[in-house]
């Protein structure tokens, strides 16, 4: 008995540090140290010893370079120096400039902001801060409130992330993905499964562009703003053309790399036989290559784009941190057998019944409190993984979607997360509003979403699944618009 407790302590230590404090880093840190301390029997040396070892282990093992992880590092820092080289030298001002004079009514105006979210799926954060400030001027045009904004540039940045393998979320989660050792597919196509899946991601993007299109659960203010032609005429290229490199690029390389590895000639498996980490690395080189030359021919001095890289590698620092420590806590969870205890009690305690949709309630329980969905990605996929093949190993992606689901759904609603109050704050609304306003659209979705992974759970085919969700959430959606345009109605009276 004393010794489960041993072996549960990192673990413990790290989920409350991690809700108490608040800061992911600090509790997978203490979960590391803690968890490194009771494998080396309490021995200062052979603890830093053991550290070290698995730290090192990360980059080469076996008589050779890890791979994988290095490739997946270089791409998020080429595509951390990315986001500031487009952000600072000017791409995505010029791009909102071009945008807003073939704007022409309100909802070209609200479609616009979810489409751009689609454009500039690079990154969760790069997207709330580029189709924000990009919009606010169309916001103002066509008097939407800035918590419309808020809502659609936070509908489409994480979960879309969530949703696409080329994106720097990408390789995150398809790191954490390659060291579960029982996962039935390779990183990439579990990626594309598990995204399937994910009812909530895709729920969200779906109701987003119907309150665009319809113009739902918002009230408008009329304003007087400046003619569009006291706007510059803009210039989409520097911004378009290195994201449409990325994805291009992205995509050939993956499917070159899966052709020349494969002797077959069926595009499955070029997928399951591609170097996704290599792909994405070189991707990520020449689509920055691309946007470091035209910055330069725009005007853009060579000593301000060395000063963007090195704040684009600033700002990803932090991920790639905690995508090292998520590496280390892995090894050592995976050395004191805690992903097998939890199993083994999962297996006796928990009903198969309820495994999906309790994965999905728990994540996102962990991803509200903590405002971070890398973190409960770090903590639960590896954890989720173990208890489904322990429970019932055909749930194991279902259980992953979930997982990724949840916390997507936590993080959304969050009031500390921090692309909830980047989003309110690159729009022009209080953090606050935002969240508040953008709350029963989440929670239709939500609602929607864990009675998918419910149906996916008793063995429901996922096409059946899928018909039940959007029907739910179209109703939901339909139920909250008549009773929110009746609220409108009884204003406009008493003010009148």
């Amino acid at each position: 008995m004393l010794g489960n407790i041993l072996m549960l302590t990192p673990l413990v230590l790290t989920l409350v540090l991690a809700l108490v404090l608040q800061r992911t880093l600090v509790a997978l840190g203490v979960g590391i140290i803690s968890g490194a301390l009771i494998i080396s029997a309490f021995n200062p040396v052979n603890t830093t010893v053991y550290l070290s070892s698995k730290a090192w282990m990360q980059f080469y093992a076996d008589g050779q370079w890890q791979a994988w992880h290095l490739n997946v590092l270089a791409a998020m820092v080429l595509l951390g120096m990315m986001t500031q080289l487009l952000a600072r030298g000017g791409a995505v001002k010029s791009f909102a400039d071009w945008l807003y004079h073939r704007i022409k009514s309100g909802r070209q105006a609200r479609v616009g902001v979810v489409v751009l979210g689609w454009v500039v799926f690079i990154d969760g954060i790069f997207s709330c801060l580029a189709v924000g400030h990009v919009c606010q001027p169309l916001s103002q045009r066509y008097s939407m409130s800035k918590e419309q904004i808020a809502y659609l540039v936070d509908s489409n940045a994480s979960p879309l992330c969530a949703l696409l393998p080329f994106s720097s979320w990408g390789p995150y989660v398809m790191a954490i993905l390659a060291s579960i050792t029982l996962l039935p597919l390779s990183p990439l196509e579990s990626f594309i499964e598990i995204a399937k899946l994910n009812f909530y991601a895709i729920t969200v993007i779906i109701l987003s562009l119907l309150v665009a299109w319809f113009g739902i659960g918002f009230t408008y203010t009329a304003t007087t703003e400046p003619e569009s032609a006291e706007v510059e005429a803009g210039n989409p290229w520097l911004l378009g053309i290195p994201m449409a490199s990325l994805l291009i690029a992205s995509v050939a390389l993956t499917l070159w790399s899966g052709a020349s590895n494969s002797q077959s000639a069926d595009i499955s498996q070029w997928i399951t036989s591609a170097d996704i980490g290599a792909a994405m690395r070189d991707a990520c080189i020449l689509a920055m290559t691309i946007a470091v030359f035209m910055l330069k021919l725009s005007g853009r001095k060579a000593q301000e784009l060395v000063v963007d890289m090195f704040a684009g590698m600033k700002v990803i620092s932090f991920a790639i941190s905690i995508l090292l420590f998520t590496w280390m806590i892995g090894a050592v969870i995976a050395d004191l057998g805690v992903a097998k205890l939890l199993a083994s009690w999962a297996e006796q305690f928990i009903s198969s019944n309820m495994l999906v949709a309790g994965t999905f309630i728990l994540c996102a329980v962990m991803a509200f409190t903590t405002g971070s969905s890398w973190g409960t990605f770090a903590i639960m996929i590896p954890i989720g993984a173990e208890i489904a093949v322990a429970v019932d190993s055909t749930l194991m992606l279902p259980v992953l979607s979930a997982v990724m689901a949840g916390s997507v759904f936590g993080d959304h609603c969050s009031p500390i997360s921090d692309t909830s109050v980047i989003s309110a704050t690159s729009s022009g609304c209080e953090p606050h509003a935002h969240v508040v306003t953008q709350l029963p659209f989440a929670l239709i979705a939500a609602f929607s979403a864990l009675l998918g992974f419910q149906l996916i759970n008793l063995k429901v085919d996922p096409i059946w699944s899928w018909c039940i969700v959007l029907l739910a959430a179209l109703l939901l959606l339909a139920l909250y618009h008549r009773g929110t345009r009746g609220s409108q109605v009884e204003v406009a009276k008493a003010q009148s």
